[in-house]
């Protein structure tokens, strides 16, 4: 399909994706919701952390989990809605955090397992797109995404303002997160060379596997590329952890298998150097997200965010796994605008 052709698929996703960093910096630029962020965590001191999300927000809620792990050493949970809305557990939650991330607010399990989470004794931070929201409204502290209404069913700017808050939470909580300028013009330098997405495209198939994997902090981007994929281009992707998957799913890679090996710039090396040695063993396909220092001659390389550290190179990156999932898509004759059987707005029960 040609390139004219094919902007005629999924022009609001792509328009989504280029407010990311306009975004950011208006994150960044909006102080006073921070400053009362530090205040709160001034007032009450935690000794763990629960985090809400579906979905998309997921992806993003392990990103958060790795920040306040690493920088705070504090247990950090993904909670289970359905033990609230389903068991009807009584929670029991003094001296615990609950971080509820949602595009909507809406969602009635997330809804409901916040209620019980405050009627348990817990604090809640929202962090969603809509501060009239239900989950906005429960809150202790409601941390506005600005993203501005999105209309693309697969999230993308919602998802990038996510990871961007996640920081900003992790300096209102006394975290060093100094320099999140680089971060907003990474971004726009990737989504301005995002042509090379373009190359990359033309070696990758719908009908073969394609197996996303990430470690540490790039591990929720794993995620989120081959959730975008799955939405915008009807196919089943694995997203996982490049450990996990030398635990046994590696049993099934082949030679027709797409390996995406999610590697932001700062990611230490030596952490996967091993496992990608086992897996060329099988002689894939491999594309590489970010950073391609271990890529071979044969790889396909797509250079992602040369940032400071891995975190902020891994906000920067989502700009580059959604442009991939919108432009696979339009490959494949698909609108990701509004993929058959989903919708905006999922209310989970």
């Amino acid at each position: 399909m040609k390139r004219d052709e094919a902007q005629i698929l999924g022009p609001i996703m792509e328009s989504e994706i280029a407010e990311i960093p306009a975004i950011f910096q208006q994150l960044s630029d909006a102080h006073e919701q921070i400053d009362t962020l530090q205040k709160f965590f001034r007032e009450h001191e935690f000794r763990s952390v629960q985090i809400l999300a579906r979905g998309t927000s997921d992806n993003a809620a392990h990103f958060l989990k790795y920040l306040i792990e690493t920088k705070l050493g504090l247990p950090v949970g993904l909670t289970s809605p359905s033990a609230v809305t389903i068991y009807r557990t009584k929670l029991r939650f003094s001296e615990t955090l609950v971080v509820a991330i949602s595009q909507s607010g809406q969602s009635t399990d997330l809804v409901e397992y916040a209620k019980a989470a405050r009627a348990g004794g817990a604090k809640l931070i929202s962090m969603t797109n809509d501060k009239s929201s239900p989950l906005a409204q429960l809150a202790n502290h409601h941390i506005d995404l600005m993203a501005g209404k999105e209309l693309a069913v697969a999230a993308t700017k919602s998802y990038a303002a996510q990871l961007f808050a996640s920081l900003l939470v992790m300096r209102a909580w006394g975290v060093d997160v100094s320099g999140l300028d680089e971060i907003i013009y990474a971004s726009q330098t990737v989504w301005d060379r995002r042509s090379n997405i373009m190359d990359a495209i033309t070696f990758c198939d719908r009908d073969s596997e394609i197996v996303v994997l990430g470690r540490g902090f790039s591990y929720p981007n794993a995620r989120e590329i081959a959730l975008k994929i799955q939405e915008t281009s009807k196919i089943s992707v694995q997203g996982l952890s490049i450990a996990d998957y030398m635990h046994g799913p590696i049993s099934a890679l082949t030679s027709k298998t797409q390996v995406f090996l999610i590697v932001p710039h700062g990611l230490p090396l030596d952490s996967i150097e091993e496992d990608v040695a086992k897996i060329r063993i099988s002689n894939p396909k491999i594309f590489w997200f970010g950073c391609g220092d271990l890529a071979s001659a044969e790889d396909i390389v797509i250079d992602g965010a040369r940032c400071a550290n891995e975190m902020f190179a891994t906000v920067a990156d989502a700009i580059i796994l959604q442009s991939f999932a919108l432009e696979f898509a339009r490959k494949n004759k698909l609108n990701p605008d509004a993929p058959a059987g989903l919708k905006k707005v999922t209310l989970t029960r």
